[in-house]
């Protein structure tokens, strides 16, 4: 989901839409736990957003808010990791984003929690340093539209299916990742950390070269 925090919103100069807005990123762009490098395409300036990732237990359409939960196996911790430059260009040519957020290794995953280990979703605590500096840390309860909203929205769209995943959204702080860059993030409950990841961005080799301005 974009544009699901306000302060987020405001960093980028954005305007608050009237209704959730998502856009896709394809499975082959997950980096799932125990693969830890994010790879910097050749032109592109790659920025982090840490986002609270909602697994869906089963297929369901139009599905109500208020019958939502039913569809949550549980969630992740995840990184939409995006070429800035590359969405600032297709933006502004009214084009779609799918070249800048679907870069193989542009989504890493955590663990699979399961929602029974989740007391309230809205107390969970997103964080994200970039070489022990922190950038991102916020909790979950900051987001505009919760998730049974999301769920119906995107029901309402589109059919989903067991083992979709849906982020729902960065807080403020997004920033850019360099080649040697260390990117920990964490989601939190109570203090206790129920998922991190150690991630490591890398020059990749070969493939696209983005070269518009």
């Amino acid at each position: 989901m974009k544009r699901n925090y306000a302060e987020h919103i405001k960093e980028l100069n954005n305007t608050t839409p009237p209704e959730p807005f998502f856009f896709l990123k394809p499975t082959t762009s997950y980096l799932p736990a125990g693969s830890n490098v994010i790879e910097c395409p050749r032109g592109v300036d790659v920025h982090h957003e840490v986002e609270l990732g909602v697994i869906i237990s089963k297929t369901g359409r139009d599905i109500p808010s208020s019958q939502a939960w039913e569809y949550v196996a549980g969630y992740c911790l995840s990184v939409d990791v995006t070429a800035r430059n590359i969405q600032q260009y297709v933006k502004g040519k009214g084009l779609p984003w799918s070249t800048s957020k679907g870069y193989d290794t542009f989504c890493p995953v955590s663990r699979f929690i399961p929602k029974e280990e989740v007391k309230d979703v809205d107390q969970l605590r997103l964080w994200l340093k970039v070489n022990e500096e922190m950038r991102q840390n916020e909790k979950a309860e900051l987001m505009l539209w919760k998730i049974p909203a999301l769920i119906e929205h995107c029901s309402g769209i589109m059919t989903l299916e067991e083992g979709d995943l849906i982020l729902t959204g960065t807080p403020a702080g997004v920033g850019p990742i360099k080649p040697g860059d260390k990117v920990t993030c964490g989601l939190v409950q109570d203090e206790k950390e129920l998922a991190s990841l150690n991630l490591v961005a890398k020059a990749r080799e070969g493939g696209y070269v983005f070269t518009q301005k």
